[in-house]
């Protein structure tokens, strides 16, 4: 494991996969919300939720690099500031990795305690649970409770990116965005 902190951006492959991970988790996002206009049962309402289910089932897969990424590279040292300011951007980091393994990890077990296929790019995943109807909708619960705090997670780590290149200006947006800074 390389364990350095003298570079003051993060590694390509971290950048890299912040930005497809961000696309892809607003696409999972646009999905599930757009199949509201289509009625139960449409091919467009079925093609948007096979479209959830794989760009979900991808951020799981892509997750993992990324923390294999991050054990690898490490992230550049914290800037000058308050202890309680690296605290918090460490427990909103740890808790966006967690919504990024969690929220895959339940929406397949909705799909296997339904009984229905988990469909994979062509493929057809193995479930995860036994068919349990019962099963299926407390973790649905959790789920979608699970969307919502993400639209918050997402929000405040947006926010607070924009808040240290417009108010503080100094570089944590700049360390994370693709290209020379």
């Amino acid at each position: 494991m390389v364990k350095n902190r003298t570079s003051e951006r993060y590694g390509l492959a971290s950048i890299l996969l912040h930005w497809i991970m961000l696309l892809m988790v607003l696409a999972v996002y646009a999905t599930i919300e757009l199949r509201e206009f289509w009625p139960k049962g449409s091919p467009t309402r079925e093609m948007l939720k096979n479209w959830h289910f794989m760009l979900g089932l991808s951020i799981f897969g892509l997750v993992w690099l990324r923390i294999g990424a991050r054990l690898v590279w490490s992230a550049p040292a914290p800037l000058q500031g308050p202890a309680w300011r690296n605290r918090i951007a460490m427990a909103t980091h740890l808790s966006l990795y967690l919504f990024l393994i969690a929220m895959p990890v339940a929406g397949w077990l909705v799909l296997s305690g339904e009984g229905k296929p988990i469909p994979f790019f062509g493929f057809e995943l193995p479930p995860l649970v036994a068919t349990s109807p019962a099963l299926a909708k407390q973790v649905e619960e959790f789920h979608e409770l699970g969307g919502t705090i993400g639209y918050v997670l997402i929000g405040l780590h947006a926010a607070a990116s924009l808040f240290h290149h417009y108010i503080l200006k100094d570089r944590v947006l700049s360390r994370m965005s693709p290209g020379r800074s």
